[in-house]
């Protein structure tokens, strides 16, 4: 296109209303324009959508444990209440710290001792380690929050989210990238 025609073309732009002329183009949705700019954009995009994603999965976590009948409990919490009631094996405070990637180990201990004192699960000592168990109390708020969780999130979204095989495959992305952001940690920490 020449010259001349590309200002007769803005000109014919600019004269349409509003609502008809043509809409720029906004780039990459992110909350960080400059991070975006350098070499990936989609990871920018990626890392806005895993903060938007972490808040709305916290809000939902404690607003089901709230329906589930124990208003009260941080996200975190209900978390570990859920790794601990997991194959109703007993864990260590080590294993949910590693499964959860979970550095702060007096995150675990106070949300232990919170869920302990609520009567949600039981603790003791085998050597030096802390062995905890979920309760008859703890299965059944698991209980009620899966019920909750199949009839508000499972069954609402059934014919909007992604197959089976898609949601496995954005796990696997997510596990990895949790991997990549753990590895540029460490690096991050020795400059």
């Amino acid at each position: 296109m020449d010259a001349k025609s590309h200002v007769d073309l803005e000109r014919l732009e600019t004269a349409l209303p509003r609502h008809l002329q043509p809409v720029p183009s906004i780039g990459p949705i992110v909350s960080s324009a400059h991070l975006a700019d350098g070499g990936s954009p989609g990871l920018s995009e990626v890392e806005y959508g895993l903060v938007l994603a972490s808040h709305a999965f916290s809000r939902w976590m404690v607003r089901c444990m709230t329906a589930a009948g124990l208003p009260g409990l941080s996200a975190m919490e209900v978390l570990i209440l859920h790794s601990i009631r997991h194959r109703g094996r007993e864990k260590k405070l080590a294993d949910l710290c590693l499964v959860l990637d979970i550095e702060d180990t007096h995150i675990v201990t106070y949300a232990v001792k919170k869920l302990e004192t609520a009567g949600l699960l039981t603790s003791r000592k085998v050597a030096k380690e802390k062995i905890v168990q979920i309760t008859e109390k703890g299965a059944d708020a698991c209980a009620r929050y899966a019920q909750i969780r199949e009839r508000l999130l499972v069954d609402s979204t059934a014919n909007a989210r992604p197959s089976e095989e898609t949601l496995s495959e954005i796990a696997a992305v997510l596990r990895f990238m949790s991997g990549a952001f753990n590895q540029a940690a460490r690096s991050a920490t020795t400059l």
